[in-house]
């Protein structure tokens, strides 16, 4: 293989190793789930779409998304910024009277409560040429030292609850990790997915709904 074609292929094999490393994914790190919860059945039920941020923006497009996702599986998503007031967010009372004067009976909530940032560096040797001199001394001076590419990912942590407002009690609890979703639909359309897919795992939701959402 020529210098011309071994740098080739080292191009393309860093290119594909960095575009699967670039793929943001959510896993969950951590999971609870009360011991007398029983199955939820989300169809037709009333659930509120909360997104805990002081940035207003963000909570209403978070909160949009979480309604979208509640009802494909059967439930009646509401926006809480429809109806909460921003002043009276932080009044449990009054918040819960507002939510229950709608007939909500169900709250799923998230926040995300870390945010950091990872270097991760893509190297583009590869040790097949190692094992000969004339092999390393060609395939070394046809890719000659240069500065790694680093990239920086970003690593978010989310915790999601699910609440009964009729037995005001938690349900279900889990914190997520999330790479380089930093656009808040994306994240939370992700996180939503894959909140159902472990309450589903759990026995708390029916493998039919696939949905994040309380009774």
């Amino acid at each position: 293989m020529t210098t011309t074609a071994v740098r080739r292929v080292m191009l393309g094999v860093s290119a594909c190793l960095a575009l699967s490393a670039c793929v943001s994914n959510t896993t969950f790190t951590s999971t609870w789930k009360s011991p007398d919860a029983q199955p939820i059945n989300p169809e037709g039920r009333r659930v509120a779409a909360v997104f805990m941020s002081t940035d207003e923006t963000s909570r209403r497009v978070a909160e949009d998304t979480l309604v979208r996702k509640l009802n494909e599986h059967g439930a009646q998503g509401v926006t809480t910024y429809d109806l909460i007031p921003s002043d009276e967010l932080q009044d449990k009372d009054r918040a819960k009277q507002r939510l229950v004067r709608v007939g909500v009976a169900g709250v799923v909530a998230m926040r995300v409560i870390d945010e950091k940032e990872r270097p991760r560096t893509t190297l583009t040797y590869d040790r097949y040429y190692y094992g000969s001199f004339s092999g390393y001394w060609g395939y070394g001076w046809g890719i000659p030292y240069a500065p790694a590419d680093v990239t920086i990912d970003t690593v978010l942590r989310v915790e999601t609850l699910v609440y009964s407002l009729d037995r005001d009690k938690l349900l279900w609890s889990g914190t997520s990790r999330s790479v380089n979703r930093t656009e808040v639909s994306k994240l939370v359309d992700e996180v939503a997915d894959a909140a159902a897919k472990q309450m589903t795992r759990e026995g708390l939701l029916p493998a039919m709904h696939q949905a994040s959402a309380a009774h």
